[in-house]
């Protein structure tokens, strides 16, 4: 299973959404149609962005409840303080890459920032 993760300021456009995944699966060497999920933080899985980058890329979108995103953080290799500030959680769009990606998640690419958008790639066994 391979999944994507987003994070992202409040209202960021779509186009900029999905042109930070597209860089991340450029940049980890995976096609489009091999990803599974676009991940979020359940707190921002209402987005019009995500929502509409998710529709966009035909990837269904996959909000993750916060005990997930804090049980992988230690598997995140970044932490940003203003993430921290903003959301409590040193990592979201890893933290929701890894916890899409299912048992025995790793990074494929740690976070991207563009533009105030966050994008990670993760595999993993799936749920």
């Amino acid at each position: 299973m391979i999944a994507v993760g987003i994070g992202c300021r409040r209202d960021s456009p779509a186009e900029r959404i999905a042109g930070a995944v597209g860089e991340a699966l450029a940049n980890a060497g995976i096609p489009l149609d091999r990803v599974d999920a676009l991940a979020t933080a359940d707190f921002k899985a209402d987005e019009a962005g995500i929502v509409e980058a998710a529709a966009r890329l035909g990837l269904p979108l996959r909000p993750i409840e916060r005990s997930r995103l804090d049980a992988v953080q230690p598997l995140c290799a970044t932490r940003s303080e203003t993430a921290v500030a903003a959301t409590g959680l040193g990592a979201v769009s890893e933290a929701a890459a890894l916890a899409a990606a299912g048992r025995n998640a790793t990074l494929v690419l740690p976070r991207i920032a563009r533009d105030g958008v966050t994008c990670a790639v993760a595999r993993g066994e799936g749920a």
